[in-house]
């Protein structure tokens, strides 16, 4: 590598990751310590052919190297460690693993994700920010996502009710969540915040007179920062807005900076916002040199905060190596989609003359229940007949709606094939466990009346209920089934019961009633009597001696569901997140009563927390754990953006939905005015023809990046009709009229 930069093109699975970790190995060879022992560039020049080139370079690995390598060989050593970056955290650990691996590890790295790194900076140099924004003395707390949304609507109650920020046919919680977004990409893009409400006039045509509105949501942007400041807690968006904007211009700190890291490697900087682009040029500056990869067709992220165009101007400092391999299907259909997607006609007379045949079939019905039984039938034929295994299957769409994902879910499931979803985001309450938890926090605080009804309370005593491992029935251990009635010693028949005649509501502090309030109790049996005294006992008892809610949460988690350890995968990191979530809520809440912005009673905070879980918060992913274990033998089912931003690899895939027009539209995974946030933009207002041309482009990466991520056959899945009933009549259906199935 030398000092000179190094700028790696390629397309999705050409091995970009493989040929970054191999100069990564010629560095250290080069700049190492000469007493160390040669490294395995063999072995890395492997990994970047075969693993790379075969698998998309992406399909995730346990992380085992890391946790097994003493420390001293990890990080032990006196040189300083090389600045390593990937753009989410899940690729994050497999990348350090390889690095690692390919060094032996021999050469102190620091790995990390642009965000993670400019928190970690923030807070490193917290004491310089003080002296120069002369702000309070104390060490800042970081606030997730689903707080900071609640905080925001608090300290915005006046003007949401005023309706000054307010727009039509936009929730409040839209509202609010929209306006935080603008923050985070005006702070991702090197944009003054004092200027949002400017981008927003320039930018958007006001045909609806909502300059008033972009004027309103510029002041209270400002209010949220200040107050925020004021009071040590730090967001996302403000966390970036203080790197770019205070700390990276400053002197004393790119002098530390240019100090610690003797070069840089960054992995995928298509998904890194602006100012990354300006801490790379500060270290180039100085002679720090840098390894980039960059894909033209990846920009997963673009629209969230990502400026790829901005990033490839990098490629002018650097010496480029151009990576031609393709990988999977898109070496054979890739020309052919975009052909096909810009001239339906001509692509069909070609395939006529030349009698191509493709790794393509389909699956074409009328009404979108038949699309879903009939995939969930194909599915489970393919991997009965052995023609491939249920983790080789990939379940694609452009939104998968809770119709979608629970029918794929219940026939595979009724057929014996497991599935699961990838980095499923939806709400805590939507989970059994959490809300009997959330039931019992109601119960056991005074003054929680309102949020506790009948249909709750006999949910909470069926879940906590769960059948001990060693009292399993026949039915359970053979099932498959976690959620069967056997599986609780209350059943919902007689958890109705109890309810009907032992549950007394009151405003102040409903009770559970003793089991001989009802009176043919004899009825419900011994185990459901023992448990149903054993629930009640121990919510008297904290009734009696009320402690922090988290302790109680805990608690409550190991009296009832720890004596059961066949707890499913996803319910317990259902409870890692609530844990987790709580545990910041009262965080800063602690912090507000120190500043003296609370001061209500400690059941008025329970009662917010349950509401804000209850009124369908999406929290924070829990803090990931490696397991021990191998891939699961699964079905993944994905949206195309959770799918492509994990950097997945199947052997086949099922695009489900192929004639929607959400293929093209970024839905959720484009913020509101993101284009305006791009160093490209012009300044003029932006019109329908950019939007259009946005959403072309936008649909070749997407279609480009999931061929290079499907092995060895392509199933579309269509319906003439959407679940509303409206003929699908999306771009990608040129595609499925010009490819010929083949025949089963």
């Amino acid at each position: 590598m030398g000092t000179a930069s190094i700028w790696i093109l390629g397309s999705t699975g050409s091995g970009k990751t493989g040929r970054l970790v191999q100069e990564l190995c010629n560095w250290v060879d080069s700049n190492g310590d000469p007493n160390t022992p040669p490294l395995n560039r063999h072995q890395t020049a492997a990994e970047s052919n075969a693993e790379t080139g075969r698998r998309g370079g992406r399909q995730k690995q346990e992380s085992l190297i890391s946790q097994t390598l003493p420390r001293s060989l990890r990080l032990g050593q006196d040189e300083p460690p090389l600045l390593v970056f990937a753009a989410t955290g899940d690729d994050r650990i497999p990348l350090t693993d390889r690095i690692i691996h390919a060094t032996s590890g021999r050469y102190p790295i620091d790995s990390s994700t642009p965000l993670a790194f400019f928190q970690r900076e923030i807070l490193l140099f917290w004491p310089l920010l003080i002296q120069q924004l002369n702000l309070r003395a104390e060490f800042p707390l970081r606030v997730r996502p689903e707080t900071e949304q609640e905080l925001a609507t608090r300290l915005w109650r006046d003007e949401l009710d005023s309706g000054r920020l307010r727009q039509e046919g936009v929730s409040e919680y839209r509202m609010v969540r929209r306006t935080l977004d603008l923050l985070q990409l005006a702070a991702s893009s090197g944009r003054r915040l004092e200027d949002v409400p400017v981008i927003l006039q320039e930018g958007i045509e006001d045909a609806n007179g909502d300059l008033d509105l972009w004027n309103c949501m510029g002041e209270v942007l400002l209010k949220w920062r200040r107050w925020c400041l004021q009071r040590g807690l730090l967001t996302y968006g403000i966390i970036t807005e203080l790197y770019w904007r205070h700390l990276l211009p400053n002197a004393t700190y790119q002098d530390d900076l240019i100090r610690r890291y003797p070069a840089v490697f960054a992995d995928d900087v298509d998904e890194y916002p602006k100012i990354v682009r300006d801490l790379f040029e500060v270290l180039l500056d100085a002679g720090i040199p840098g390894v980039f990869t960059y894909n033209p067709k990846g920009s997963v992220r673009q629209g969230l905060g990502a400026d790829p165009d901005y990033l490839a101007g990098l490629a002018f400092r650097c010496h480029p190596q151009q990576l031609d391999s393709v990988s999977g299907l898109a070496g054979k259909l890739g020309k052919m989609a975009l052909q096909v997607m810009e001239d339906p006609t001509v692509y069909l007379e070609e395939m006529e003359e030349s009698g191509l045949s493709l790794p393509v079939a389909s699956i074409q019905t009328t009404a979108r229940s038949q699309l879903l039984r009939e995939t969930g039938e194909a599915i489970a034929h393919a991997v009965h007949t052995g023609k491939v295994k249920p983790s080789e299957i990939a379940v694609i769409a452009p939104g998968l709606d809770a119709i979608a994902r629970y029918s794929l879910q219940s026939i595979l499931t009724s057929k014996g094939i497991p599935v699961q979803s990838l980095n499923e985001q939806r709400p805590l309450a939507t989970v059994p466990v959490i809300r009997a938890l959330l039931t019992l926090l109601a119960l056991v605080y005074p003054g929680l009346g309102r949020l506790v009804d009948r249909d709750s309370v006999a949910e909470m005593l069926v879940v906590l209920s769960r059948r001990p491992d060693w009292e399993s029935l026949k039915e359970t251990e053979e099932g498959t089934n976690l959620l069967h009635p056997a599986s609780f010693l209350i059943d919902p028949v007689r958890a109705g019961l109890l309810v009907d005649h032992c549950y007394s509501p009151a405003t102040e502090q409903p009770k559970l009633l003793p089991v001989k309030a009802f009176p043919r109790w004899d009825r419900l049996g011994y185990r459901a009597t023992t448990v149903y005294q054993e629930i009640l006992d121990w919510i008297e008892e904290r009734r009696s001696q009320l402690t922090s809610p988290i302790a109680l949460l805990n608690s409550a988690i190991q009296e009832f569901l720890g004596r059961s350890s066949s707890l499913p995968p996803d319910q317990i990191a259902a409870l890692r997140e609530l844990m987790e979530t709580a545990q910041h809520y009262w965080e800063v809440d602690a912090r507000l009563r120190r500043c003296g912005e609370q001061d209500a009673p400690d059941y008025v905070t329970v009662g917010q927390f349950i509401q804000l879980l209850r009124k369908g918060t999406i929290t924070a992913n829990p803090f990931p754990v490696s397991a021990l274990g191998g891939k699961p033998d699964c079905v993944t089912l994905a949206t195309i953006f959770q799918y492509r931003a994990a950097r997945q690899f199947h052997r086949w895939h099922f695009w489900l939905d192929i004639g929607s027009p959400l293929w093209s539209r970024g839905g959720a995974a484009s913020l509101f005015a993101a284009p305006l946030f791009l160093q490209s933009w012009s300044g003029d207002p932006w019109t329908q023809e950019e939007e259009i041309r946005n959403d072309e482009d936008r649909l070749q990466r997407i279609v480009l990046d999931l061929l290079g991520r499907v092995g060895d056959r392509l199933i579309l899945c269509h319906s003439d009709l959407a679940t509303n009933g409206q003929e699908q009549t999306g771009p990608l259906l040129s595609v499925l009229n010009a490819w010929v199935p083949l025949e089963e």
